[in-house]
């Protein structure tokens, strides 16, 4: 049976917080992720209505995204992992990672989708 791990927007939201932690500002632990995207997202503009706007286009994206992969699971991505890596394992774990451009690895085969 093939178990699937997977919260690309979860994965952002830590991303983000390890961005600001790094900075020297850390956010509040107590922050939601929808602020901490918002937080994110007024860095690079001064409208908070742009702002939330950016936030909500991120989650849509990382949503459809997740819901590709799930979706696409059986019928092609297992087989490009079974061909490009060689893992025969049936567990499966789906991270978004920014390294050099966003990306989303699938931790226990090594296989990357390039964004």
């Amino acid at each position: 049976m093939t178990n699937i791990q997977i919260n690309l927007y979860k994965d952002w939201i830590d991303t983000v917080k390890e961005v600001f932690r790094g900075s020297g500002h850390p956010l509040p632990e107590s922050i939601s992720d929808s602020e901490a995207a918002l937080a994110y997202f007024l860095q690079t503009t001064a409208a908070e209505g742009e702002a939330k706007q950016q936030r909500d286009a991120n989650e849509a994206r990382l949503a459809e995204l997740q819901a590709i992969i799930l979706t696409n699971f059986e019928t092609i991505i297992l087989h490009d992992i079974r061909s490009r890596t060689s893992y025969l394992g049936d567990q499966f774990s789906f991270k978004w990672v920014f390294q050099g451009g966003e990306h989303i690895i699938e931790e226990y085969s090594s296989y990357r989708i390039p964004l």
